[in-house]
C-alpha cells in the first residue's frame, strides 16, 4: 500500500477504484456497503458490483502496462469497456474552456472514461501505474522525475524486492557429501592396556 500522494485531478477515481482490492489480504472494499457507496453503486445491484470489479481489473492491467509489466491475469481490455461509455465535449460559456464529460454522469464506467480522457489530455494518465510486486499491484501516481517508479512504496514493496534480490545472490550452503573411504573412525586407545586387576 502506498504512502505516495494521490493521483491528480479525476484520476484519483481510477486510483481509488483499483485500490479497493488488497491483493495481499484479499480484502475487497466492494464487499461492503460503504465501499460500494463511495463509487455510487446502489445496494442490491450485484451486476453493477461485478461490472465494477471487471472494470477495476481492466484498469489494473492498464496501469501495469504503464509500468512495463504484463497483465496480472486475463481481463477484458480496458478499451472495450470504455467504448461503452460515450463522452461529450462541454464548453463553458463564461470562458470558452472545453472539457470531455460523461453522457451519463451517474454511471461509474462513464466517470472513469471521463477521468481517463482528462488524464490523457493532461499527460498524467501514463504516470498512473500499478506496483510491480505480484502480491500488491496497488495503484500509485509516479511523480519521480524520470517517471520510472516501480513500487507503490519504496519502504514496503521496494524494500521487500531488494531483500529478495539480495538473498538470491547469496551463496547457499551446500551439504558436503561423504566420500567413500574418508569416514573417520573413532580413535582407539593405543599402548599397553590395564590387566584384569586394574593398573
Amino acid at each position: 500500500m502506498s504512502e505516495r500522494a494521490a493521483a491528480p485531478g479525476a484520476l484519483v477515481l481510477v486510483q481509488d477504484l483499483v485500490n479497493t482490492l488488497d491483493l495481499e489480504s484479499g480484502a475487497d472494499a466492494l464487499d461492503t456497503a460503504d465501499g460500494r457507496a463511495r463509487f455510487g453503486l446502489p445496494e442490491g445491484d450485484a451486476a453493477g458490483v461485478e461490472s465494477a470489479r471487471t472494470l477495476r481489473e481492466a484498469l489494473r492491467a492498464a496501469l501495469l502496462a504503464h509500468a512495463g509489466h504484463p497483465p496480472h491475469r486475463g481481463v477484458v481490455p480496458l478499451g472495450t469497456l470504455l467504448a461503452k461509455a460515450p463522452l461529450v465535449v462541454t464548453v463553458d460559456p463564461a470562458d470558452g474552456s472545453a472539457a470531455l464529460a460523461p453522457v451519463d454522469r451517474g454511471a461509474l464506467l462513464s466517470r472513469v472514461a471521463a477521468a481517463v480522457a482528462e488524464g490523457i489530455a493532461a499527460g498524467t494518465w501514463i504516470r498512473l501505474k500499478a506496483c510491480e510486486a505480484a502480491d500488491c499491484h496497488w495503484a500509485y501516481y509516479d511523480r519521480s522525475p524520470a517517471g520510472r517508479g516501480r513500487w507503490c512504496s519504496m519502504q514496503v514493496c521496494g524494500a521487500r524486492a531488494k531483500m529478495r534480490r539480495y538473498r538470491s545472490k547469496q551463496p547457499q550452503p551446500q551439504p558436503q557429501p561423504e566420500r567413500a573411504g574418508t569416514r573417520q573412525e573413532p580413535k582407539r586407545a593405543t599402548g599397553p592396556q590395564p590387566g584384569p586387576g586394574g593398573s
